[in-house]
């Protein structure tokens, strides 16, 4: 399955614990590199973006779990369009089949 992953910095934040988030980020690596298809950063510094694909979603408990002290995360479960579109293809069919 795949998942977007977002994070944003807790108000928290400071200068100096920022710096530690980077100084931990620079040691740390994720436990299956190659399930990450992306990993962005947001322009405006205060968050970012990584698109992950695993069958055991534990994987990316243990890939955020370090940063929680500086970061929110949200994890989003996600399918490619055309499986939604036809999920939802089905959806409709099946409420107008219903009077």
């Amino acid at each position: 399955m795949k998942y977007v992953v977002t994070w944003e910095a807790l108000p928290t934040l400071t200068e100096e614990t920022a710096k530690r988030s980077l100084t931990v980020f620079s040691k740390w690596s994720p436990s299956h590199p190659e399930h990450f298809h992306a990993f962005l950063g947001r322009v405006d510094g205060n968050g970012g973006f990584a698109v992950i694909e695993t069958d055991d979603a534990a994987e990316i408990t243990k890939d955020t779990a370090p940063f929680t002290t500086w970061f929110e995360f949200h994890v989003y479960p996600c399918l490619e369009i055309a499986d939604q579109a036809a999920i939802n293809t089905e959806a409709l069919a099946f409420l107008e089949s219903i009077s």
